[in-house]
């Protein structure tokens, strides 16, 4: 078996970190959302230098605090789905994945 294989707990994780910054993106707390949207999208991250580099870029412009976890937001949702498509065979029915993430994924395709 790989090393480099996504388990089931990353996905699990990623998607609580997901759901989390959501909630605090809901509730105003844009800081805090970008730090939980940063998390998701760096666990087991397929490019470790994809979310500095996103920052970066967010930096370089002039976007308010808002429109960056919304950026954030994105990208974790992305790499999210990606876990999740990278799972083994059968592996996707021990993660329950929030019908809502999972019919806005599905809207991506």
């Amino acid at each position: 078996m790989e090393d480099n294989l996504v388990t089931v707990e990353e996905v699990r994780s990623a998607q609580e970190s997901l759901k989390s910054g959501i909630s605090l993106h809901e509730k105003k707390s844009f800081k805090e959302a970008i730090e939980e949207f940063k998390k998701s999208a760096m666990t087991h991250a397929f490019d470790a230098k994809h979310v500095e580099e996103l920052g970066t870029k967010l930096k370089a412009g002039t976007y308010k605090l808002q429109q960056e976890s919304i950026a954030y937001m994105g990208c974790a949702a992305v790499h999210l789905n990606g876990l999740i498509q990278s799972l083994e065979p059968g592996q996707s029915e021990e993660v329950p994945v929030d019908e809502s993430l999972m019919s806005a994924f599905k809207e991506w395709q």
